[in-house]
């Protein structure tokens, strides 16, 4: 690919500021970065000449020579040198964005990582509606990779170690050349550990970890909803050759409760009355998460009212502030009977009809106009 000028390829102007030139960087490496064009030559090669117009424009001293010489100024023998990328303004931008891209040969601090993290881990957990609402303590069990007991996590069988890498002298880096300034990327052959084992562990292969059943406690704190999840810091498998333990994500899963139901810190259920309670009032038993409590129904309630119940729903997540409960009143419609009770309804009955014809004497009204 012909080199192209580095302004041209940002798309900024010779006079564009730092600010600009980054902004204007960002958004092309995140278009052309490989991860999002797997198998594209022509975005990979795209991808690394921004990051050359890049590394350029975002050094004043190399961009004033630029702007004097052109790409001369860069050229062996030119009297100025070649240049070398400085990748920790990359990563002031990216984070792990370039460090993944170039076979993660530099760590968040711009210095090469020698070990390899851990692997993140998930495990989905059940939990009940009273768990999730005042915390709980489980014991979870989980297989994963630990460090190897026989060699201590070195890989190496006994006390023969890992000698130094010939390809990278123990550097653990390879430098390639890309355009005018240098790369260093990891090591393909030591993976950048910068040492090589010989004589492998036989108890786990040379790897350094072994896969064991390790058993922890999970501890659920009060308001938890369906679906969140917690994360535990250096729970999931632990790394290779000195590098970090991987994280345990703990997906969170609250069985349905019988009676209630959730809306974030509040919680609803329907509680049922007689017709007698509805019509002259009096107290029913209302359950709570924290047992029953005694609710006064005030005369003439009708169905769908809602009353409410201070304190008695479920604590905010990293809060002790709590939700209300909401208490639905249904009247309830008995389906059979008995002879006493029919005799009585009856005779109620005809009351109702002339009490309704007179209440709602509008409606009524409204029905005649419609079947007149």
């Amino acid at each position: 690919m012909a080199r192209r000028d580095p302004y041209e390829v940002l798309g900024v102007s010779r006079t564009a500021s730092l600010d600009e030139i980054k902004k204007s960087y960002r958004k092309k490496a995140l278009e052309l970065h490989p991860d999002r064009n797997p198998g594209n030559k022509e975005a990979e090669e795209r991808f690394k000449e921004a990051a050359e117009a890049y590394s350029m424009l975002s050094d004043p001293e190399a961009r004033q020579k630029y702007d004097q010489y052109g790409f001369a100024a860069f050229e062996q023998g030119a009297g100025f040198g070649g240049f070398h990328a400085d990748f920790s303004e990359f990563e002031d931008i990216f984070g792990d964005l370039f460090s993944n891209f170039f076979g993660g040969a530099f760590g968040g601090s711009g210095r090469r990582s020698r070990g390899r993290s851990g692997r993140d881990l998930k495990y989905d957990l059940e939990i009940t509606f009273e768990e999730a609402a005042f915390g709980a303590e489980k014991q979870i069990a989980i297989s994963k990779r630990v460090s190897c007991e026989s060699c201590e996590g070195s890989g190496a069988e006994g006390n023969s170690g890992a000698e130094t890498c010939s390809q990278c002298r123990g550097s653990g880096q390879i430098a390639y050349q890309q355009g005018f300034f240098t790369i260093s990327r990891a090591c393909h052959v030591c993976s950048g550990s910068g040492k090589v084992i010989k004589n492998p562990c036989k108890s786990c292969s040379g790897s350094g970890l072994k896969i064991k059943e390790h058993q922890l406690n999970v501890k659920i704190p009060p308001g938890i909803d369906n679906g969140q999840r917690l994360k535990l810091r250096g729970e999931g498998e632990a790394g290779a050759q000195g590098g970090l333990n991987g994280d345990l994500y703990v997906n969170i899963a609250v069985k349905p409760h019988p009676i209630f139901q959730r809306q974030e810190g509040e919680i609803i259920c329907e509680v049922p009355i007689s017709y007698a309670t509805a019509v002259l009032g009096g107290e029913v038993e209302v359950p709570t998460l924290e047992g029953k409590e005694n609710l006064k129904i005030p005369s003439g309630t009708q169905t769908g009212k809602v009353f409410r119940l201070k304190n008695r729903g479920i604590q905010h997540i990293g809060s002790s502030r709590r939700g209300d409960q909401h208490v639905r009143i249904y009247v309830r419609v008995p389906k059979k009977v008995s002879e006493k009770q029919r005799t009585l309804l009856e005779k109620l009955k005809e009351f109702e009809k002339e009490d309704i014809k007179h209440e709602d004497r509008g409606f009524f009204d409204k029905v005649k106009d419609i079947f007149a």
